[in-house]
Protein backbone atom coordinates (compact mmCIF):
# COMPACT_ATOMS: atom_id res chain seq x y z
CA UNK A 1 0.00 0.00 0.00
CA UNK A 2 2.88 2.54 1.11
CA UNK A 3 5.54 1.12 -1.29
CA UNK A 4 5.11 2.22 -4.96
CA UNK A 5 7.67 1.01 -7.60
CA UNK A 6 8.41 3.57 -10.44
CA UNK A 7 9.15 1.10 -13.35
CA UNK A 8 13.43 0.92 -13.76
CA UNK A 9 15.20 3.22 -14.28
CA UNK A 10 13.67 5.55 -11.23
CA UNK A 11 12.75 3.01 -8.39
CA UNK A 12 10.88 3.50 -5.30
CA UNK A 13 9.22 6.58 -4.47
CA UNK A 14 9.23 7.78 -0.56
CA UNK A 15 5.93 7.71 1.06
CA UNK A 16 4.41 9.78 3.87
CA UNK A 17 3.38 8.91 7.14
CA UNK A 18 5.54 9.53 10.71
CA UNK A 19 4.67 8.48 13.99
CA UNK A 20 7.08 8.24 17.55
CA UNK A 21 10.55 7.96 18.97
CA UNK A 22 12.07 6.32 22.28
CA UNK A 23 15.80 6.42 23.29
CA UNK A 24 18.33 4.14 21.69
CA UNK A 25 21.98 5.29 21.51
CA UNK A 26 24.71 5.74 17.91
CA UNK A 27 27.17 8.12 19.67
CA UNK A 28 27.28 11.66 18.31
CA UNK A 29 30.93 10.62 17.62
CA UNK A 30 29.96 7.97 15.56
CA UNK A 31 30.14 10.71 12.24
CA UNK A 32 33.02 11.70 13.50
CA UNK A 33 35.18 8.99 12.28
CA UNK A 34 34.60 9.88 8.58
CA UNK A 35 37.12 12.51 8.61
CA UNK A 36 38.68 14.36 10.77
CA UNK A 37 38.19 18.53 10.89
CA UNK A 38 38.68 21.47 12.73
CA UNK A 39 37.11 25.26 12.12
CA UNK A 40 40.01 26.55 11.04
CA UNK A 41 41.77 23.72 8.82
CA UNK A 42 39.49 22.21 6.69
CA UNK A 43 39.77 18.28 5.76
CA UNK A 44 38.60 17.17 2.25
CA UNK A 45 36.31 13.97 2.17
CA UNK A 46 35.89 12.51 -0.89
CA UNK A 47 32.88 10.09 -1.98
CA UNK A 48 32.54 7.97 -4.53
CA UNK A 49 29.07 8.84 -6.26
CA UNK A 50 26.14 11.45 -6.02
CA UNK A 51 23.01 12.18 -5.32
CA UNK A 52 21.57 15.08 -7.10
CA UNK A 53 23.16 18.35 -7.44
CA UNK A 54 20.69 21.14 -5.63
CA UNK A 55 18.90 22.87 -3.13
CA UNK A 56 18.35 27.03 -2.82
CA UNK A 57 18.39 27.98 0.66
CA UNK A 58 15.94 31.31 -0.28
CA UNK A 59 13.34 28.44 -0.69
CA UNK A 60 13.72 27.04 2.13
CA UNK A 61 12.56 30.83 3.71
CA UNK A 62 9.40 30.94 1.34
CA UNK A 63 7.98 27.70 2.21
CA UNK A 64 8.79 27.52 5.73
CA UNK A 65 5.56 26.38 6.95
CA UNK A 66 4.51 22.74 5.76
CA UNK A 67 7.53 20.58 7.07
CA UNK A 68 6.83 17.26 5.83
CA UNK A 69 5.40 18.30 2.51
CA UNK A 70 8.99 20.68 1.58
CA UNK A 71 10.79 17.72 2.87
CA UNK A 72 9.51 15.21 -0.45
CA UNK A 73 10.32 18.25 -2.67
CA UNK A 74 14.09 18.16 -3.19
CA UNK A 75 14.86 21.91 -4.65
CA UNK A 76 17.97 21.71 -7.35
CA UNK A 77 20.61 23.72 -8.51
CA UNK A 78 21.20 23.56 -12.33
CA UNK A 79 24.98 21.94 -12.06
CA UNK A 80 26.89 24.68 -14.34
CA UNK A 81 25.75 27.63 -11.66
CA UNK A 82 28.52 28.16 -8.71
CA UNK A 83 26.76 26.78 -5.38
CA UNK A 84 27.88 29.56 -2.67
CA UNK A 85 27.83 28.65 0.86
CA UNK A 86 27.62 31.19 3.58
CA UNK A 87 30.62 31.13 6.31
CA UNK A 88 29.06 31.70 9.69
CA UNK A 89 30.04 32.33 13.11
CA UNK A 90 30.40 28.85 16.11
CA UNK A 91 27.23 28.89 18.60
CA UNK A 92 29.52 29.93 21.42
CA UNK A 93 31.01 32.80 19.69
CA UNK A 94 27.57 34.16 19.70
CA UNK A 95 25.54 35.39 22.69
CA UNK A 96 22.54 33.24 23.62
CA UNK A 97 20.03 35.32 22.24
CA UNK A 98 21.09 35.02 18.52
CA UNK A 99 21.65 31.17 18.48
CA UNK A 100 18.49 30.32 17.51
CA UNK A 101 18.35 32.74 14.48
CA UNK A 102 21.94 31.31 13.36
CA UNK A 103 20.47 27.45 13.87
CA UNK A 104 18.07 28.24 11.07
CA UNK A 105 20.70 30.19 9.30
CA UNK A 106 22.63 26.68 9.57
CA UNK A 107 19.42 24.71 8.27
CA UNK A 108 19.37 26.55 5.16
CA UNK A 109 22.96 25.87 4.85
CA UNK A 110 22.60 22.37 5.22
CA UNK A 111 19.22 22.36 2.61
CA UNK A 112 21.58 22.63 -0.35
CA UNK A 113 21.98 19.52 -1.79
CA UNK A 114 25.58 18.84 -3.36
CA UNK A 115 26.61 16.29 -6.75
CA UNK A 116 28.52 13.11 -4.89
CA UNK A 117 29.57 11.50 -8.11
CA UNK A 118 32.31 13.77 -8.98
CA UNK A 119 34.86 14.01 -5.67
CA UNK A 120 36.47 16.83 -6.72
CA UNK A 121 33.36 19.35 -7.39
CA UNK A 122 32.47 21.48 -4.67
CA UNK A 123 34.65 20.45 -2.53
CA UNK A 124 34.86 23.14 0.17
CA UNK A 125 31.29 23.47 -0.12
CA UNK A 126 30.89 19.88 0.71
CA UNK A 127 32.80 20.05 3.58
CA UNK A 128 31.23 23.28 5.17
CA UNK A 129 28.22 21.49 5.08
CA UNK A 130 29.62 18.78 6.59
CA UNK A 131 30.70 20.72 9.65
CA UNK A 132 27.40 22.60 9.90
CA UNK A 133 25.60 19.71 10.43
CA UNK A 134 28.01 18.54 13.11
CA UNK A 135 27.47 21.80 14.86
CA UNK A 136 24.33 20.98 14.74
CA UNK A 137 23.92 17.44 16.01
CA UNK A 138 26.59 19.46 19.06
CA UNK A 139 23.51 21.87 19.90
CA UNK A 140 21.02 19.35 20.50
CA UNK A 141 22.74 16.91 21.96
CA UNK A 142 24.30 19.49 24.24
CA UNK A 143 20.83 20.81 25.26
CA UNK A 144 22.31 24.45 26.32
CA UNK A 145 19.04 26.10 24.81
CA UNK A 146 15.66 24.78 23.78
CA UNK A 147 14.73 25.13 20.29
CA UNK A 148 11.57 26.98 19.33
CA UNK A 149 8.65 25.51 17.52
CA UNK A 150 9.93 27.43 14.71
CA UNK A 151 13.23 25.83 14.87
CA UNK A 152 11.89 22.48 14.67
CA UNK A 153 9.84 22.85 12.18
CA UNK A 154 12.73 24.09 10.13
CA UNK A 155 14.91 21.34 11.42
CA UNK A 156 12.78 18.70 10.29
CA UNK A 157 12.12 20.24 6.87
CA UNK A 158 15.74 20.71 6.31
CA UNK A 159 16.11 16.47 7.64
CA UNK A 160 13.89 15.63 5.04
CA UNK A 161 15.38 17.22 2.54
CA UNK A 162 18.37 15.45 2.54
CA UNK A 163 17.04 12.12 3.25
CA UNK A 164 14.00 11.36 1.46
CA UNK A 165 15.24 10.76 -2.14
CA UNK A 166 14.22 7.92 -4.61
CA UNK A 167 16.72 5.28 -3.99
CA UNK A 168 18.97 4.16 -7.08
CA UNK A 169 17.32 0.68 -8.89
CA UNK A 170 18.70 -2.53 -7.03
CA UNK A 171 21.32 -4.40 -9.21
CA UNK A 172 18.40 -6.91 -10.73
CA UNK A 173 16.43 -3.96 -11.67
CA UNK A 174 19.39 -2.72 -13.73
CA UNK A 175 19.80 -6.46 -15.77
CA UNK A 176 16.30 -7.05 -15.89
CA UNK A 177 17.50 -10.79 -14.00
CA UNK A 178 14.90 -11.32 -11.69
CA UNK A 179 15.55 -14.77 -11.11
CA UNK A 180 19.73 -13.38 -9.20
CA UNK A 181 20.31 -14.27 -5.86
CA UNK A 182 19.87 -11.75 -3.01
CA UNK A 183 23.03 -13.56 -1.11
CA UNK A 184 25.33 -12.50 -4.38
CA UNK A 185 24.26 -9.51 -5.12
CA UNK A 186 26.98 -6.58 -4.25
CA UNK A 187 25.37 -4.01 -1.75
CA UNK A 188 25.01 -0.38 -3.27
CA UNK A 189 27.26 1.94 -1.06
CA UNK A 190 25.34 5.59 -0.92
CA UNK A 191 27.65 7.89 -2.12
CA UNK A 192 26.32 10.81 0.07
CA UNK A 193 26.89 9.48 2.90
CA UNK A 194 29.41 11.44 4.79
CA UNK A 195 26.70 13.93 4.85
CA UNK A 196 23.62 11.40 5.16
CA UNK A 197 24.93 10.02 8.22
CA UNK A 198 25.31 13.45 10.09
CA UNK A 199 21.77 14.32 9.31
CA UNK A 200 20.47 10.83 10.49
CA UNK A 201 22.23 11.18 13.78
CA UNK A 202 20.81 14.63 14.12
CA UNK A 203 17.19 13.16 13.51
CA UNK A 204 17.98 10.76 16.38
CA UNK A 205 19.39 13.50 18.92
CA UNK A 206 16.30 14.85 18.61
CA UNK A 207 13.91 12.24 19.07
CA UNK A 208 15.80 10.94 22.15
CA UNK A 209 16.56 14.58 23.52
CA UNK A 210 14.76 14.90 27.08
CA UNK A 211 13.97 18.59 25.52
CA UNK A 212 11.89 17.40 22.52
CA UNK A 213 8.19 18.03 23.77
CA UNK A 214 6.58 15.07 21.77
CA UNK A 215 2.88 17.23 21.60
CA UNK A 216 4.93 19.62 19.94
CA UNK A 217 7.43 17.25 17.80
CA UNK A 218 4.52 14.64 16.09
CA UNK A 219 3.13 17.84 14.13
CA UNK A 220 6.28 17.29 11.84
CA UNK A 221 7.30 13.49 12.89
CA UNK A 222 3.84 12.07 11.56
CA UNK A 223 2.40 9.62 9.82
CA UNK A 224 3.68 11.18 6.51
CA UNK A 225 7.02 11.24 7.80
CA UNK A 226 7.23 7.90 8.94
CA UNK A 227 5.98 6.13 5.99
CA UNK A 228 9.02 7.73 4.64
CA UNK A 229 11.47 6.64 6.82
CA UNK A 230 10.06 3.02 6.25
CA UNK A 231 10.25 3.37 2.55
CA UNK A 232 13.87 4.31 2.94
CA UNK A 233 14.77 0.84 4.74
CA UNK A 234 14.69 -0.79 1.44
CA UNK A 235 18.43 0.57 1.13
CA UNK A 236 21.09 -1.35 0.16
CA UNK A 237 23.35 0.34 2.38
CA UNK A 238 23.61 -0.98 5.39
CA UNK A 239 24.51 1.52 7.37
CA UNK A 240 21.69 3.47 6.69
CA UNK A 241 19.02 0.68 7.55
CA UNK A 242 20.88 0.54 10.64
CA UNK A 243 19.86 3.92 11.62
CA UNK A 244 16.74 3.86 10.12
CA UNK A 245 16.06 1.10 12.61
CA UNK A 246 17.62 2.96 15.43
CA UNK A 247 15.55 6.16 14.74
CA UNK A 248 11.96 4.10 13.75
CA UNK A 249 12.65 2.19 17.23
CA UNK A 250 12.69 5.10 19.37
CA UNK A 251 10.26 6.70 17.60
CA UNK A 252 7.72 4.18 18.64
CA UNK A 253 8.56 4.40 21.92
CA UNK A 254 7.97 7.91 22.38
CA UNK A 255 5.35 9.02 20.41
CA UNK A 256 2.86 5.60 22.17
CA UNK A 257 -0.07 7.17 20.03
CA UNK A 258 0.96 6.10 16.63
CA UNK A 259 2.61 2.61 17.77
CA UNK A 260 -0.68 1.08 15.84
CA UNK A 261 0.24 2.91 12.31
CA UNK A 262 3.69 1.86 12.60
CA UNK A 263 2.65 -1.66 13.64
CA UNK A 264 0.39 -1.83 10.71
CA UNK A 265 2.56 0.03 8.13
CA UNK A 266 5.49 -2.71 8.97
CA UNK A 267 2.41 -5.20 8.55
CA UNK A 268 1.72 -3.88 4.73
CA UNK A 269 5.62 -3.88 4.07
CA UNK A 270 5.61 -7.46 5.02
CA UNK A 271 2.60 -8.37 2.90
CA UNK A 272 4.09 -6.88 -0.41
CA UNK A 273 7.06 -8.51 -0.17
CA UNK A 274 6.00 -12.04 0.35
CA UNK A 275 2.47 -12.10 -1.95
CA UNK A 276 4.29 -9.79 -4.64
CA UNK A 277 8.02 -8.66 -4.68
CA UNK A 278 10.06 -10.75 -2.58
CA UNK A 279 12.61 -8.30 -2.86
CA UNK A 280 13.29 -6.16 -0.01
CA UNK A 281 16.61 -5.12 1.51
CA UNK A 282 15.37 -4.08 4.92
CA UNK A 283 13.41 -7.26 6.62
CA UNK A 284 15.88 -8.31 8.49
CA UNK A 285 16.02 -4.81 10.69
CA UNK A 286 12.07 -4.17 10.61
CA UNK A 287 11.78 -7.76 11.88
CA UNK A 288 14.54 -6.51 15.02
CA UNK A 289 12.34 -3.65 15.56
CA UNK A 290 9.46 -6.03 16.12
CA UNK A 291 11.26 -8.46 17.95
CA UNK A 292 11.56 -5.68 20.69
CA UNK A 293 8.12 -4.81 20.22
CA UNK A 294 6.60 -7.93 20.61
CA UNK A 295 8.92 -8.63 24.03
CA UNK A 296 6.57 -5.25 25.55
CA UNK A 297 3.38 -7.14 24.26
CA UNK A 298 0.77 -7.01 27.73
CA UNK A 299 -1.12 -10.59 28.27
CA UNK A 300 -3.11 -11.55 27.79
CA UNK A 301 -2.30 -10.82 24.07
CA UNK A 302 -4.58 -9.20 21.81
CA UNK A 303 -6.14 -10.53 18.70
CA UNK A 304 -4.28 -8.23 16.44
CA UNK A 305 -0.93 -9.32 17.46
CA UNK A 306 -2.27 -13.10 17.31
CA UNK A 307 -3.37 -12.57 13.57
CA UNK A 308 -0.37 -10.23 13.22
CA UNK A 309 1.88 -13.64 13.60
CA UNK A 310 -0.06 -15.99 11.31
CA UNK A 311 -0.35 -13.58 8.39
CA UNK A 312 2.36 -12.20 8.10
CA UNK A 313 5.21 -13.27 10.47
CA UNK A 314 4.62 -17.36 9.58
CA UNK A 315 4.31 -16.52 5.56
CA UNK A 316 7.59 -14.85 6.05
CA UNK A 317 8.94 -18.69 6.02
CA UNK A 318 8.06 -18.81 2.23
CA UNK A 319 10.44 -16.40 -0.04
CA UNK A 320 12.97 -18.02 -1.00
CA UNK A 321 15.58 -15.68 0.11
CA UNK A 322 14.37 -16.52 3.74
CA UNK A 323 17.76 -17.34 5.25
CA UNK A 324 18.64 -13.90 4.70
CA UNK A 325 16.80 -12.38 8.07
CA UNK A 326 15.63 -16.00 9.42
CA UNK A 327 17.45 -15.14 13.05
CA UNK A 328 15.51 -12.39 13.43
CA UNK A 329 12.29 -13.88 11.93
CA UNK A 330 12.82 -17.28 14.11
CA UNK A 331 13.42 -14.40 17.74
CA UNK A 332 9.96 -12.70 16.50
CA UNK A 333 8.36 -16.23 16.57
CA UNK A 334 9.75 -17.62 20.00
CA UNK A 335 8.82 -14.66 21.52
CA UNK A 336 5.26 -15.03 21.15
CA UNK A 337 5.48 -18.52 22.08
CA UNK A 338 7.24 -17.28 25.06
CA UNK A 339 4.09 -14.44 26.15
CA UNK A 340 1.32 -17.63 25.57
CA UNK A 341 2.43 -21.32 25.13
CA UNK A 342 -1.03 -21.97 23.55
CA UNK A 343 0.02 -20.59 20.00
CA UNK A 344 2.96 -23.51 20.35
CA UNK A 345 0.74 -25.71 17.63
CA UNK A 346 -0.22 -22.67 15.53
CA UNK A 347 3.30 -21.49 14.86
CA UNK A 348 4.40 -25.68 14.48
CA UNK A 349 1.31 -26.11 11.70
CA UNK A 350 2.62 -23.02 10.46
CA UNK A 351 6.35 -24.40 9.91
CA UNK A 352 4.76 -27.66 8.03
CA UNK A 353 2.74 -25.59 5.53
CA UNK A 354 5.62 -23.85 4.27
CA UNK A 355 8.42 -26.20 5.25
CA UNK A 356 10.44 -26.22 1.92
CA UNK A 357 11.19 -29.19 -0.70
CA UNK A 358 13.86 -29.02 -2.57
CA UNK A 359 16.15 -25.88 -0.63
CA UNK A 360 18.30 -27.98 2.25
CA UNK A 361 19.55 -24.59 3.67
CA UNK A 362 16.00 -23.66 4.30
CA UNK A 363 15.70 -26.84 5.81
CA UNK A 364 18.34 -26.89 8.48
CA UNK A 365 17.06 -23.63 9.52
CA UNK A 366 13.76 -24.39 9.77
CA UNK A 367 14.82 -27.61 12.07
CA UNK A 368 16.97 -25.14 14.35
CA UNK A 369 13.85 -22.96 14.81
CA UNK A 370 11.68 -25.85 15.31
CA UNK A 371 14.36 -26.71 18.11
CA UNK A 372 13.35 -23.42 19.93
CA UNK A 373 9.92 -23.41 19.69
CA UNK A 374 9.35 -27.14 21.03
CA UNK A 375 12.14 -26.46 23.85
CA UNK A 376 9.81 -23.94 24.88
CA UNK A 377 6.10 -26.02 24.09
CA UNK A 378 4.16 -27.59 26.86
CA UNK A 379 2.89 -31.53 26.81
CA UNK A 380 -0.86 -30.25 26.05
CA UNK A 381 0.26 -28.25 22.87
CA UNK A 382 2.60 -30.57 21.81
CA UNK A 383 -0.06 -33.89 22.00
CA UNK A 384 -1.83 -31.53 19.54
CA UNK A 385 0.48 -31.52 16.36
CA UNK A 386 3.11 -34.64 16.95
CA UNK A 387 1.55 -36.83 14.65
CA UNK A 388 2.44 -34.32 11.49
CA UNK A 389 5.33 -33.09 13.26
CA UNK A 390 7.32 -36.33 13.64
CA UNK A 391 6.13 -37.52 9.97
CA UNK A 392 8.13 -34.28 8.57
CA UNK A 393 10.81 -35.08 10.96
CA UNK A 394 10.79 -38.75 9.69
CA UNK A 395 11.07 -37.09 6.10
CA UNK A 396 14.04 -35.05 7.39
CA UNK A 397 15.94 -38.22 8.68
CA UNK A 398 15.58 -40.09 5.72
CA UNK A 399 17.17 -36.84 3.83
CA UNK A 400 19.68 -37.44 1.43
CA UNK A 401 21.63 -34.39 2.44
CA UNK A 402 23.40 -35.18 5.62
CA UNK A 403 23.07 -31.97 7.26
CA UNK A 404 19.29 -32.22 7.07
CA UNK A 405 19.37 -35.69 8.91
CA UNK A 406 21.98 -34.80 10.53
CA UNK A 407 20.14 -31.89 12.01
CA UNK A 408 16.82 -33.72 12.86
CA UNK A 409 18.66 -36.33 14.80
CA UNK A 410 20.02 -33.75 16.90
CA UNK A 411 16.89 -32.70 18.41
CA UNK A 412 17.71 -36.38 20.37
CA UNK A 413 20.29 -33.85 22.22
CA UNK A 414 17.37 -31.76 23.55
CA UNK A 415 16.39 -33.01 27.28
CA UNK A 416 12.83 -31.36 27.10
CA UNK A 417 12.11 -32.65 23.25
CA UNK A 418 13.26 -36.42 24.96
CA UNK A 419 10.68 -35.44 27.82
CA UNK A 420 8.15 -34.80 25.12
CA UNK A 421 9.15 -37.95 23.36
CA UNK A 422 9.12 -39.83 26.23
CA UNK A 423 5.30 -38.89 27.72
CA UNK A 424 3.72 -39.49 24.06
CA UNK A 425 6.05 -42.97 22.91
CA UNK A 426 2.92 -44.98 22.56
CA UNK A 427 2.37 -42.72 19.50
CA UNK A 428 5.67 -40.81 18.17
CA UNK A 429 7.70 -44.80 18.42
CA UNK A 430 5.15 -45.89 15.64
CA UNK A 431 5.72 -42.41 13.53
CA UNK A 432 9.60 -42.45 13.79
CA UNK A 433 10.77 -46.15 13.73
CA UNK A 434 10.39 -47.07 10.07
CA UNK A 435 12.39 -43.83 9.17
CA UNK A 436 15.31 -44.71 11.91
CA UNK A 437 15.43 -48.18 10.01
CA UNK A 438 15.65 -47.28 6.77
CA UNK A 439 18.96 -44.81 7.74
CA UNK A 440 20.67 -47.57 9.55
CA UNK A 441 19.96 -50.18 6.41
CA UNK A 442 21.01 -47.47 3.58
CA UNK A 443 21.77 -44.21 4.39
CA UNK A 444 25.06 -43.20 3.16
CA UNK A 445 26.61 -40.92 5.59
CA UNK A 446 28.48 -42.90 8.76
CA UNK A 447 27.32 -39.66 10.79
CA UNK A 448 24.01 -40.12 10.42
CA UNK A 449 24.10 -44.02 10.59
CA UNK A 450 25.87 -43.55 13.86
CA UNK A 451 23.30 -40.56 15.02
CA UNK A 452 20.52 -42.96 14.15
CA UNK A 453 21.99 -45.62 16.27
CA UNK A 454 21.88 -43.71 19.35
CA UNK A 455 18.76 -42.78 18.80
CA UNK A 456 17.30 -46.04 18.27
CA UNK A 457 19.83 -47.90 21.24
CA UNK A 458 17.41 -44.62 23.36
CA UNK A 459 14.06 -45.15 22.25
CA UNK A 460 15.14 -49.36 23.06
CA UNK A 461 15.71 -47.95 26.67
CA UNK A 462 12.94 -45.96 27.14
CA UNK A 463 10.58 -48.53 26.33
CA UNK A 464 12.07 -52.11 25.14
CA UNK A 465 8.20 -53.90 24.82
CA UNK A 466 6.91 -50.66 22.89
CA UNK A 467 9.99 -50.98 20.50
CA UNK A 468 10.09 -54.38 19.73
CA UNK A 469 6.53 -54.12 18.86
CA UNK A 470 6.86 -51.39 16.61
CA UNK A 471 9.78 -53.69 15.06
CA UNK A 472 7.75 -56.45 14.67
CA UNK A 473 5.36 -54.15 13.01
CA UNK A 474 7.73 -52.97 10.44
CA UNK A 475 8.91 -56.22 9.84
CA UNK A 476 5.50 -57.49 8.93
CA UNK A 477 4.91 -54.47 6.91
CA UNK A 478 8.16 -55.19 4.67
CA UNK A 479 6.75 -59.17 4.44
CA UNK A 480 3.99 -57.47 2.95
CA UNK A 481 5.24 -55.02 0.57
CA UNK A 482 7.34 -58.25 -0.67
CA UNK A 483 4.85 -60.26 -0.90
CA UNK A 484 3.19 -57.13 -2.85
CA UNK A 485 5.70 -57.19 -4.86
CA UNK A 486 6.30 -60.67 -5.65
CA UNK A 487 2.67 -60.98 -6.81
CA UNK A 488 3.05 -57.86 -9.01
CA UNK A 489 5.93 -59.34 -10.97
CA UNK A 490 3.42 -62.80 -11.12
CA UNK A 491 0.70 -60.66 -12.55
CA UNK A 492 2.78 -59.17 -14.78
CA UNK A 493 4.68 -62.73 -16.26
CA UNK A 494 0.95 -63.99 -16.50
CA UNK A 495 -0.11 -60.63 -18.96
CA UNK A 496 3.41 -61.43 -20.85
CA UNK A 497 2.26 -64.98 -21.30
CA UNK A 498 -1.59 -64.25 -22.36
CA UNK A 499 -0.38 -61.72 -24.56
CA UNK A 500 2.56 -64.21 -26.58
CA UNK A 501 -0.45 -66.81 -26.59
CA UNK A 502 -2.73 -64.65 -28.80
CA UNK A 503 0.08 -64.01 -31.45
CA UNK A 504 -0.47 -60.29 -31.24
CA UNK A 505 2.40 -59.03 -33.82
CA UNK A 506 1.65 -54.97 -33.01
CA UNK A 507 2.02 -56.33 -29.05
CA UNK A 508 5.50 -54.74 -27.16
CA UNK A 509 6.41 -56.79 -24.43
CA UNK A 510 8.10 -55.19 -21.37
CA UNK A 511 10.24 -56.76 -19.54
Amino acid sequence: MFHKIIKRGHRKVSKSDANEAAVFGHGASAYRNSGSVSTSNITVNHASRTTDASSVANSQQQSGGAANGAGSERGSVVESMPVIVETLPLFRDVPVSERQNLFLRKLRICCILFDFSDTLKSIREKETKRLTLIELVDFIQSGSSKITENVQEEMIRMISINIFRCLPPASHENTGAENTDPEEEEPYIEPSWPHLQIVYELLLRYVVSSDTDTKIAKRYIDHSFVLKLLDLFDSEDPREREYLKTILHRIYGKFMVHRPFIRKAINNIFYRFIFETERHSGIGELLEILGSIINGFALPMKEEHKLFLVRALIPLHKPKAAALYHQQLSYCITQFVEKDYKLTDTVIRGLLKYWPVTNCQKEVLFLGELEEVLELTQSAEFQRCMVPLFRQIGRCLNSSHFQVAERALFLWNNEHIVGLIAQNRSVIFPVIYEALEKNIQSHWNEAVHGLTENVRRMFLEMDKELYEQCQRQYLEKEANAKELEEQRELTWKRLEAVAAKSGGEDMVMVN
